[in-house]
């Protein structure tokens, strides 16, 4: 498996299956001289791990990291950051009666295809568990991009028809509107609504999709490389990532085809030294390098393929099977994929302002 890493000055290596001992992520290139505690990290886990509501999977994982390598007296080292989180509450046998079927919706046929092996515990490799390297390493690419003025938060905007309309525009406001929200949705009408609509999907055995949306605040402008080096391309390549992700938008999105030139562009402004725009059509990027406006992504999450309904399907030996999934899965994927969607929005942006020499080898203080 060639594709397990991810960067280029800052670089992350995930590892881990969903059923194994544990799950983890090598961090390499972060600058010797920040401040990094196990602390740090819990708290982005803390808000991706599972059988925190109703509305997530019941697996009972704690995810405390441990923090190997590359830290020292509180300080990084400048060497490889080595990251564990341990697998607690496994519990393959749900998982024995369909391990020569694939199930509809996940990877168990494309990884045997290419692989002719896989690990049927859970989804193994292909499973959202992977994402908690993601996560822990989004925590240090964060802490970075604060140096540098850089806030990143996300939050539910639709869960099947229901889409937030009151979102807060102010960061602070808009986080702890989001956190308040069992389903991370900073409206809180809409919020109820998608509470309803969860519950009632999730009691018919079945499951249902979503958007999530990114703002990254304060970027600096001139991040991105022209042509094959687009910012933007960057960023929808890091969020088709995650597993569940089946389209990404930056800024208008697909509702460009719609408009008019004149609608679409964003006229510039100057103001206290600074150039800015009125609107943010383009999501703070253009000709693939920041504005300096936010930057704004949004992606289309798919319902959880591992549903309670009976599906029609093969096994491996090519015998038609009927399957439904026994086990313990998230009725919608939303609100544990915001944070891993930031933390790979932070990702891509720690690469490129050290690409651009906004963040030396080497911090002071």
């Amino acid at each position: 498996m060639l594709k397990s890493s991810f960067g280029t000055l800052f670089r992350i290596t995930t590892w881990g299956e969903s059923h194994g001992k544990a799950v983890g992520v090598v961090v390499d290139g972060c600058p010797a001289g920040l401040p990094l505690s196990a602390g740090d990290i819990q708290l982005e886990l803390d808000r991706r791990r599972p059988g925190q509501s109703t509305y997530t999977t019941q697996r009972k994982e704690w995810d405390e990291v441990h923090i190997l390598s590359g830290v020292f007296e509180g300080m990084t080292t400048g060497t490889p950051i080595s990251m564990l989180v341990w697998n607690r509450d496994v519990d393959s046998s749900a998982y024995e009666p369909i391990r020569d079927v694939f199930r509809p919706g996940h990877a168990d046929y494309t990884y045997t295809a290419k692989y002719g092996i896989r690990d049927w515990r859970g989804g193994g490799r292909a499973s959202a568990r992977e994402t908690v390297g993601r996560v822990a390493a989004g925590a240090v690419a964060k802490k970075l991009l604060r140096r540098l003025g850089v806030e990143i938060v996300g939050y539910t905007r639709a869960i099947g028809e229901v889409e937030a309309v009151h979102v807060p525009t102010d960061v602070r406001v808009l986080r702890e509107a989001t956190e308040r929200s069992p389903l991370r949705c900073p409206d809180s009408e809409a919020s109820r609504r998608m509470q309803a609509l969860v519950e009632d999907v999730r009691k018919r055995g079945d499951s249902i999709g979503g958007i999530a949306e990114v703002v990254a605040h304060g970027v600096p402008a001139g991040l991105g490389e022209p042509v094959f080096g687009k910012l933007d391309a960057a960023l929808g390549g890091a969020l088709l990532s995650i597993g569940a992700v089946k389209g990404v938008e930056i800024g208008a999105g697909f509702a460009c085809a719609k408009m008019r030139g004149s609608e679409m562009n964003d006229p510039f402004v100057a103001e206290e030294g600074r150039i800015g725009t009125l609107t943010n059509n383009a999501g703070g990027i253009l000709g693939g390098i920041s504005t300096g406006e936010p930057i704004v992504c949004r992606i289309a999450v798919k319902p959880t393929p591992s549903i309670a309904r009976p599906q029609r399907t093969v096994s491996v030996e090519g015998e038609k099977r009927d399957v439904s999934t026994v086990g313990r899965h998230d009725p919608t994927i939303l609100p544990r994929v915001v944070p891993v969607a930031e933390a790979m929005v932070a990702l891509v942006l720690v690469d490129y302002a050290m690409l651009a020499g906004h963040i030396p080898q080497r911090l002071d203080g």
